[in-house]
């Protein structure tokens, strides 16, 4: 253990005592090119193999950090051979005329050497622009593609034809260069082989530093990885396919998207405040977006994890679930937007002493939500990978057989414009159609709800309402009939008839709650029938006729008619007005000596004289 201890501290530090000046190649490529050198050795132990096989590791996983920390410069650095590369040709070519084979011999392997590393460093390049191209199942590919071309032309490298110089015994120097310039290109030879491979067994991790090093985190993320308590537990967090840095940075994204929630509530509140006609009902509005927003956060922060856990890469099927779920929220969003300005509206509306009509605007709303509903599926569709404009397309030739399938609704739905666009009734109105009558609940895009007076709910089909006959009667604004027939004996006096006659009439013109032509009302559509050729009366609903006369003799009493409209056309005013006028008629009545008549059978003795 002593002896590997040693030996690893021996073999790390004194490759990196060779300065760039010293290097036949690089730092790097030296230090690689003694380490297998050293493995060519047959003298060391089974331990001694595995400690350099592991500075070898360690060394590229160095390199490739190095590369990745300064990506940009090493992509724009052009190779450092080239320039010698054309020096030796050219003295390859003085050494040719003067005969100097092994002279020749020497750099023309040199030559060779550099060419590789040239290769090696344009087959590294090519993985570095992958990295930002490819997602991982494609990049892994490519990595391939790109190592097996490498392969290929380091075997298209024609290096057999120097391998006699090893068998010749001359010490001559240049025999020599030749024969180390050699061995250092197998060395480079097994070294790109290795690098290539280690590259091939670590490419998850070299993309994934890659995306640190996108977002400008790497020299950070190198830090914490080299640590000590960050090298204890990876081996178990690489199991999950996890890294210190990694959870350090989920934890992170985690806080910022907290903060950033809290931020955005307290902008969101200032943003609606500087709106003028809803700045009032901004805290309500950001109140019922707090759902919407929290689940916002949440999804987010779930994202990011998946993103940050897939080394900044997601895959399509994760990142179209992800975008459809955005899609819902944003929905979600404006639709509680929507209605809860509309509430808001409404309520100022009720306590405004504006008239709107109720139904227009809960048809508004549902038109407004299912508007809503089309575009929040429409954009489903489209972050699912439907392809709308074929969808959009084949309407117009499935557009019959929906308007056909749909033929139902789209008659109920003309007959809800039918019914707000002549006004027939309205949300509250008493109405009777048929055999039912009750209180107008809502107009809705479908049916219309009615409220029966024995507390019943009914349905109505649209459709069905536009085409029958509606009795309103609510449609008006002054006067509610009260008609009735009064019965008095036969016995009354023709005097007292008269009398009570004239009284009734007299009473009913003086009544403050009995509409007469004197009677003046103020209507809100005064003003639009001003332009329409009808009457005005008839229009608005507008009675004032008061009838008080003997009317016949009928077969139990003598009735007399009375036809007058109270002011008020609610139910319950109308009952009062009514029994007042009752009570009062009585009391005529008795001041004037008119009984009540009842159905009575009366039977007269006539006194007839017989002749005997």
């Amino acid at each position: 253990m002593v002896q590997k201890l040693l030996l690893l501290v021996v073999l790390f530090f004194i490759p990196y005592s060779i300065s760039a000046d010293e290097a036949k190649f690089t730092p790097f490529i030296d230090q690689q090119i003694a380490l297998i050198k050293k493995l060519n050795d047959s003298n060391l132990s089974q331990d001694e193999v595995h400690a350099i096989v592991e500075l070898q590791d360690r060394l590229y996983d160095k390199e490739l950090e190095r590369i990745l920390s300064n990506k940009e410069s090493y992509l724009r650095q052009n190779s450092a051979f080239e320039a010698k590369i054309f020096s030796l040709q050219k003295i390859i070519s003085v050494n040719k005329r003067r005969g100097n084979t092994y002279a020749v011999a020497r750099d023309e392997i040199l030559v060779l050497s550099y060419k590789l590393l040239n290769h090696q460093r344009d087959t590294i390049k090519k993985i570095l622009v992958a990295l930002d191209i490819y997602e991982f199942d494609d990049f892994e590919k490519y990595v391939v593609s790109v190592v097996d071309e490498n392969d290929r032309y380091v075997s298209s490298l024609n290096i057999e034809k120097y391998e006699h110089l090893l068998k010749i015994e001359d010490r001559a120097k240049t025999l020599l260069d030749a024969k180390r310039n050699l061995e250092d290109f197998y060395a480079l030879v097994t070294m790109n082989a290795d690098y290539m491979q280690h590259i091939i067994l670590y490419e998850r991790k070299l993309y994934r530093l890659n995306k640190y090093s996108k977002y400008k985190l790497i020299k950070a993320v190198l830090y914490i990885n080299n640590t000590t308590l960050s090298k204890t537990l990876e081996p178990l967090l690489n199991y999950y396919n996890l890294s210190t840095a990694k959870l350090l940075l989920i934890l992170l994204v985690i806080i910022i998207v907290y903060i950033i929630r809290k931020v955005l509530l307290d902008l969101l509140i200032k943003f609606l405040l500087q709106i003028e006609f809803i700045n009032v009902d901004a805290k309500e509005v950001v109140s019922k977006l707090r759902k919407p927003i929290e689940s916002l956060t949440i999804l987010i922060n779930i994202d990011l994890i998946v993103y940050i856990y897939h080394d900044f890469s997601s895959s399509e099927d994760i990142s179209m679930s992800f975008k459809i779920l955005y899609a819902v929220i944003l929905i979600w969003s404006v639709f509680i937007i929507t209605n809860t300005l509309a509430r808001i509206k409404i309520r100022e509306i009720e306590s405004s002493s504006k008239r709107v009509k109720r139904e227009v605007i809960n048809v508004g709303i549902k038109i407004i939500n299912f508007t809503i509903f089309l575009i929040g599926l429409l954009l489903v569709l489209h972050f699912a990978g439907v392809n709308l404009t074929a969808i959009l397309s084949g309407l117009g030739i499935g557009g019959l057989a929906v308007a056909l399938a749909a033929k139902d609704s789209l008659s109920n739905f003309f007959g809800t414009l039918s019914i707000l666009l002549s006004d027939t009734f309205s949300q509250g109105d008493w109405i009777a159609i048929k055999d039912k009558e009750g209180v107008v609940v809502e107009i809705g895009l479908r049916v219309t709800t009615i409220r029966t007076f024995d507390n019943a709910l009914i349905a109505i089909p649209n459709a069905t309402l536009a085409n029958e006959e509606v009795k309103n009667w609510n449609k008006r604004v002054l006067g509610r009939r009260i008609k009735m027939k009064i019965g008095v004996k036969y016995d009354s006096k023709k005097e007292d008839l008269q009398k009570g006659v004239a009284e009734i009439r007299e009473m009913l013109k003086k009544h403050p709650d009995i509409a007469t032509r004197e009677t003046r009302y103020e209507s809100s559509k005064i003003r639009s029938s001003r332009s329409k050729l009808v009457s005005k009366d008839d229009e608005l609903g507008v009675k004032r006729t008061l009838l008080v006369y003997l009317d016949e003799f009928a077969p139990s009493s003598i009735d007399i008619l009375i036809y007058c409209f109270s002011k008020s056309v609610m139910w319950e005013d109308w009952l009062k007005v009514k029994e007042d006028i009752l009570y009062k008629i009585m009391d005529i009545l008795e001041k004037n000596n008119l009984e009540f008549a009842f159905p009575s059978l009366s039977i007269y003795e006539e006194n007839v004289t017989k002749d005997k």
